[in-house]
């Protein structure tokens, strides 16, 4: 007998890119705790320095969180159908998911946006090589987030089998990537000494935007799996 491929993601996969989003969203908890740092001009990844108070908690639940967007987006890789922009968008967010792993387990080891003397050591090369590998890996996982967020909502409107994700992902997508080109040249402005031009914002808004993507994902894909499932659970019983 043949067997229907799947067509939404499993749902355990969706649960952990849930979880994954949660965890990832835990920065946000600055509105909560007395961290020191300004949101309008820090990275983020300055709240998990390793000499800020509450680092080892950012860094926990970055790694937590990179493990279970990797491991979400792998098992939906392997178990939904094979279509060229789901694909390549499944691939992206485990790039994601395993960039945000090498992220936690290389921070900073102060922060350059908020301490002068950071900022001359780092300009000195006289930082631990993990601020050079964290730049990288920071890199990579955006790199990944935003390969997935556009591939899959391309695939979403194309192939016309998830609405919620070919609609409101659309327009994260659009947000997201203005975002991400706000973030860029905030940074080329404090790298040349011009100020932050708000980097922590324009970053905080991107992290925001792939964290609203994910969940419509989610439950885009829980949605495009439901149909397939029903008849399923008619004929067993």
């Amino acid at each position: 007998m043949s067997r229907t491929p799947r067509i939404g993601a499993p749902r355990a996969a969706v649960t952990l890119l849930l979880l994954g989003a949660l965890a990832y969203s835990a920065w946000l908890t600055e509105v909560f705790v007395r961290t020191g740092l300004d949101p309008v001009r820090t990275y983020v990844s300055e709240l998990a320095a390793t000499d800020q108070p509450y680092g080892t908690l950012f860094r926990t639940t970055d790694l937590v969180a990179g493990l279970l967007l990797l491991a979400g987006s792998c098992w939906a890789l392997l178990r939904t159908e094979r279509r060229l922009w789901a694909v390549v968008g499944w691939a992206g967010l485990a790039l994601f998911g395993a960039s945000t792993v090498a992220d936690s387990r290389l921070p900073l080891s102060c922060t350059p946006t908020a301490d002068a003397a950071c900022a001359a050591r780092e300009a000195a090369g006289l930082v631990p090589l993990t601020h050079t590998a964290h730049a990288t890996s920071s890199a990579l996982a955006m790199v990944g987030a935003l390969v997935g967020m556009v591939a899959l909502t391309v695939a979403a409107r194309r192939y016309r089998d998830r609405p919620p994700l070919a609609r409101t992902g659309a327009v994260l997508v659009v947000v997201g990537l203005a975002a991400t080109g706000w973030t860029l040249g905030a940074i080329a402005a404090f790298e040349a000494g011009n100020g932050t031009w708000g980097l922590g914002a324009a970053q905080r808004v991107q992290l925001l935007c792939v964290v609203a993507w994910i969940v419509v994902l989610a439950v885009a894909e829980r949605r495009a799996a439901a149909p397939a499932e029903r008849p399923r659970a008619g004929a067993a019983r």
